[in-house]
């Protein structure tokens, strides 16, 4: 074995054994604070310490285990495709992004069928713990979107949290070092589609077909061309705004290893530099885009119906 092989096996034992320590420590955290009337704000921060320790330490764990085994990744150039990757599928060349997608979406079902039956087998009149941050994050989202829709309805507020909760596991997924679903072009374009077809949704559904057309006329009919090319560009907008903000972040998330590991030993970036950098830029940047997408989705549609109730 030689001395780099010891160095990362070494880390790998050494932060799974502090991931385990953190997790029995959260535990605990948890169980005092279920048996106090009123929780203590310090045992809080505790607990907040705790969990993203837990976390730092497991990601660390898992890429750290994955070099050991595989060995680092060679030195290449600096090298970013604007179209993802297509690997060969049952005799089938199919997009990296169509796979990364599904196992985001995968992961999604599995988690809300383990909540569902495991952590949440029955539902309480007074939330607490999970089910509570659940209700509130529901809760939330169909407030937001029902105020800033102009009251669309109820169906609306399903559809944007499923998109939010879509991307948000897009953007994790890129944490085990894969492309982002979100960073190409045909799946953010999908997604705005989708809003397209909503705006014209919606307008259908309250003048009919005459009626949306005439709007687009309105209040003359040379304004038609142009009101027609501006419809048109509300996908096209979308869908940039998020491909090129995710495709930045990577690209700068590469930019930034080129540099450490121009200078600093794998094992060492990955311990000192790398978790606050992918916790920014594929977390914390995912749910900044997150926001923004669907919130201009809403504002789009919102649009629409103030036109159609003029």
């Amino acid at each position: 074995m030689t001395g780099s092989e010891t160095v990362t096996l070494a880390i790998v034992l050494g932060s799974l054994v502090l991931a385990v320590l953190c997790f029995f420590w959260r535990r605990k955290l948890v169980q005092k604070l279920n048996a106090q009337e009123e929780p203590d704000k310090k045992t809080k921060r505790k607990k907040l310490w705790a969990t993203i320790l837990m976390v730092a330490m497991g990601w660390l764990f898992a890429t750290q285990l994955l070099t050991f085994l595989f060995g680092p990744a060679e030195g290449e150039g600096l090298h970013v495709e604007i179209a993802a990757s297509r690997v060969e599928l049952l005799g089938f060349s199919v997009s990296s992004t169509v796979i990364t997608t599904w196992i985001a979406m995968g992961g999604i079902l599995l988690g809300a069928l383990a909540i569902r039956l495991f952590l949440i087998p029955r539902m309480k009149d007074q939330p607490r713990g999970l089910q509570n941050v659940l209700e509130i994050a529901v809760e939330s989202v169909s407030k937001y979107t029902d105020e800033k829709s102009g009251h669309l309805g109820e169906n609306l507020a399903a559809y944007i949290f499923s998109v939010a909760t879509l991307m948000i596991g897009c953007a994790v997924i890129e944490l085990f070092g894969v492309r982002a679903p979100t960073a190409d072009i045909t799946m953010t374009f999908a997604m705005a589609l989708i809003t397209f077809i909503l705006i014209n949704y919606y307008g259908i559904k309250k003048k009919g077909v005459g009626g949306r057309i005439k709007s687009l006329a309105d209040p003359t009919p040379v304004v038609l061309p142009l009101r027609m090319i501006s419809d048109i560009a509300v996908p096209v907008s979308l869908a940039c705004r998020l491909f090129g903000n995710m495709l930045a972040g990577t690209v700068v998330t590469l930019l930034v290893y080129a540099g450490i590991r121009a200078f600093l030993p794998l094992s060492a970036a990955a311990l000192a530099f790398t978790p606050l950098l992918h916790l920014y830029f594929d977390v914390f940047s995912g749910l900044v885009q997150t926001y923004i997408f669907y919130t201009l989705s809403i504002f789009f549609l919102h649009a629409q119906e103030a036109d159609e109730g003029g």
